[in-house]
């Protein structure tokens, strides 16, 4: 299977199924010299974990012990590629039997089988969402890289269940379970997808994420724009199904006089931006405004309820889903696609130092 490595020169290779004995990274290309903190790394970690208590996360309980393997010496990163373990611990196979000649709604069941000819169907093999810890392990890494070149990444969930959030206290958003900037828009949500728990449904949200520090000039100004790198990041999320950075598709009904972000000449002639509609990217080069995009997370396809789908033969059946499953992912979403900018920025960033002498 191709396309499981991530970043030109800061690459990231992730490995394992959901069922299966472990899953991991490796990460070649990080520069040696950085200051491993093992505490932050497992808190990474433990953000997006199994769990957790919330109405929207599932029962299924992993520890999501990172264990660094290689590429890191009395503490610091050599230069040598960094290997992550993390050991499966509470697998229940046995929930999928049903599922094993039956293809899900809304899961890769049925393209998996078309691609490949054979699937893991223990929790949806290498579709799981839970290859994301992989995700958050590198993600970590990158982040204290980034956190020496002043770099800091926030992402929170905007909109869950129908709900969004009317303010933002950035000291809110892990304070709740729902990861939101808003304390009463949260408990209005975990209500709600309280309700959709109990009906045996599932809901999605929106996952907003902004990067500041971020110097001006990174990024190719055609196939590999800042935008479409972070765009595939995000898109390579498996719950992830749209996208769009600052004004996003409000600037559809903009005009170009709305749109434009107005250009000052700030303290000691530095460049500033009156507003921030093109999200801190300008013909897919950054231009030192804070990064900021928004995105759209899908229902959880795993809902307790009979639906109508077919057998590997055809036959249509129906299917009644067993197991531990996530109501709203937005939550758990959180610190994944923070990883994800935290892994493509830092890829930016490295590739950026050959473009000028």
């Amino acid at each position: 299977m191709s396309g499981n490595t991530f970043g030109q020169i800061f690459k990231v290779t992730t490995f394992g199924e959901s069922h299966g004995q472990s899953l991991g990274c490796v990460i070649d290309g990080c520069p040696a010299g950085i200051h491993i903190d093992e505490t932050f790394l497992q808190n990474e970690m433990a953000r997006r974990r199994p769990g957790a208590k919330g109405a929207s996360v599932t029962a299924r309980s992993e520890a999501d012990k990172a264990v660094i393997q290689s590429g890191v010496f009395e503490g610091v990163t050599t230069g040598t590629p960094i290997a992550i373990i993390i050991q499966n611990t509470n697998q229940h196979s046995g929930d999928y039997s049903n599922i094993k000649d039956v293809f899900r709604p809304g899961h890769a069941d049925f393209t998996y089988t078309q691609k490949y000819g054979i699937r893991d169907y223990r929790g949806g093999g290498r579709a799981s969402g839970r290859e994301t810890c992989a995700r958050v392990a590198a993600g970590a890494i990158a982040k204290l890289f980034l956190k020496q070149q002043g770099i800091s990444i926030t992402a929170y969930t905007e909109r869950a269940a129908g709900i969004s959030c009317t303010t933002f206290d950035a000291a809110q958003i892990e304070q709740n379970t729902m990861r939101a900037p808003d304390a009463q828009a949260a408990d209005q949500m975990e209500q709600k997808i309280n309700e959709i728990r109990k009906e045996g449904d599932s809901t999605g949200g929106i996952v907003a994420c902004t990067i500041d520090g971020v110097p001006a000039g990174l990024g190719e100004p055609v196939f590999e724009k800042a935008d479409a790198l972070l765009a595939q990041a995000m898109l390579s999320i498996g719950a992830i199904k749209g996208i769009e950075f600052g004004c996003g598709f409000n600037c559809a009904d903009m005009t170009g006089s709305q749109n434009n972000d107005v250009i000052r000449s700030g303290k000691d002639k530095a460049v500033t931006f009156e507003t921030n509609n093109s999200g801190g990217i300008l013909g897919g080069i950054t231009n030192a405004d804070r990064i900021f995009f928004r995105c759209a997370v899908k229902p959880v396809p795993s809902i307790y309820r009979t639906q109508q789908t077919v057998d590997i033969n055809g036959n249509e059946c129906d299917l009644l889903i067993e197991g531990r499953h996530d109501v709203c992912l937005c939550p758990r979403i959180v610190p994944v696609v923070e990883a994800m900018a935290a892994i493509t920025i830092t890829d930016l960033l490295l590739r950026n130092r050959a473009t000028k002498a």
